[in-house]
């Protein structure tokens, strides 16, 4: 498939700029494969679309205060976004400025501190941060929320904890997983009181994940890396579900891409690693039975693996009816929740 076949027109009201003003009054639209249905629903009550004998899946990732500014020694301002921090004192970063800078040049960071370029990691600038005082002290001091590049906006109070799921627990994202952040304590307790277990792994979303995939034909593109973990208690607890019949819900397509990432052998392999995998359709699902998810960008990479799970005119029609229907969409927007994976998809081919 081409890049252009993942395209879609969008009112631009129908961005959400800011999120619901409670997480589970957002709206969802719910899509079972099996029958073509479209249902519009209402966040708060979806655990009734779950059985006691489902698990479900969350990434418990949480979003750190990556995105400093300040200035270069040559008095130029900046912006650093911290992709990943590599050592006590080390990150890869994404650095924005007129000119790029120099190995060996410093940057001043929020009139409070300064550090010193030390080369290139890829794409990113590798940083040198102050001695004696820890990479995250710094960002929780200074940085800011790395809302999200469509989002317009400084990051205001709210975003601090809106733009952050309430299971939020390790530290690393410059991204929120953004399905997740239609739970709340109610929802949470609501799966609970159906005895509907819960389990966590972690992948600390990417800058990446907003990297627009500018290659017409999709087997050219290059995936951007993340890092992921679990543990084997978590794959033990999804094995059972499965061997009792129950489905494995991905709460995002984050989910999706672990879990499908750590699978090997046959079997969910716990520890940790990194995870490049580009889903599209064709790609056969070994994990995942039912997904959550947000409304993604016109030809992002998010959207290309909701359609190779539910099947891609399956899933463009639901965008239209979402559209026509005044859905809000992207990271502060409303949910789908795809309750059977699309077999003929899933059957289609292997990466």
């Amino acid at each position: 498939m081409q890049r252009k076949d993942f395209s879609y027109d969008l009112p631009p009201e129908l961005i959400a700029l800011r999120p619901c003003p409670v997480r589970s009054d957002s709206r969802l639209l719910c899509i079972d494969p099996r029958n073509d249905g479209l249902e519009d629903c209402r966040f708060g009550d979806f655990a009734d679309q779950l059985q006691p004998e489902d698990i479900v899946v969350f990434n418990n990732t949480r979003v750190i205060p990556a995105r400093l500014l300040g200035r270069k020694d040559s008095g130029g301002s900046v912006e650093v976004l911290v992709e990943r921090i590599v050592a006590p004192h080390k990150v890869h970063a994404h650095v924005r400025a007129s000119k790029s800078p120099r190995a060996g040049s410093r940057l001043y960071l929020a009139d409070a501190f300064e550090v010193e370029v030390t080369g290139r990691a890829g794409d990113l600038f590798e940083l040198s941060f102050p001695e004696g005082v820890g990479v995250m002290a710094l960002l929780e001091a200074h940085g800011h929320i790395p809302l999200p590049p469509y989002i317009r906006r400084p990051d205001e109070a709210e975003d601090h904890a809106r733009y952050q799921t309430v299971y939020a627990d390790k530290p690393g994202a410059v991204a929120a997983p953004t399905a997740g952040l239609h739970f709340d304590a109610a929802v949470m307790q609501r799966l609970a009181d159906r005895g509907i277990e819960t389990v966590f792994v972690t992948l600390h979303v990417g800058a990446g994940t907003f990297q627009p995939v500018r290659v017409d034909n999709l087997d050219e593109h290059v995936m951007h890396r993340e890092t992921f973990e679990l543990d084997s208690a978590t794959c033990e607890r999804i094995a059972a579900a499965r061997a009792r019949g129950g489905r494995v819900i991905a709460i995002g397509t984050t989910v999706v891409r672990t879990l499908e990432s750590a699978f090997r052998h046959g079997r969910l392999e716990a520890g940790q690693g990194e995870t490049a995998l580009f889903i599209t359709p064709g790609y056969r699902f070994r994990t995942v039975d039912a997904l959550l998810t947000n409304f993604h960008l016109p030809e992002s990479t998010l959207l290309m693996l909701v359609c190779a799970f539910a099947g891609h005119a399956r899933i463009m029609r639901a965008y239209r009816h979402a559209i026509a229907n005044g859905y809000r969409f992207f990271s502060y927007g409303d949910a789908m929740f795809i309750s059977a994976r699309d077999e003929v998809a899933a059957e289609a081919g292997a990466p």
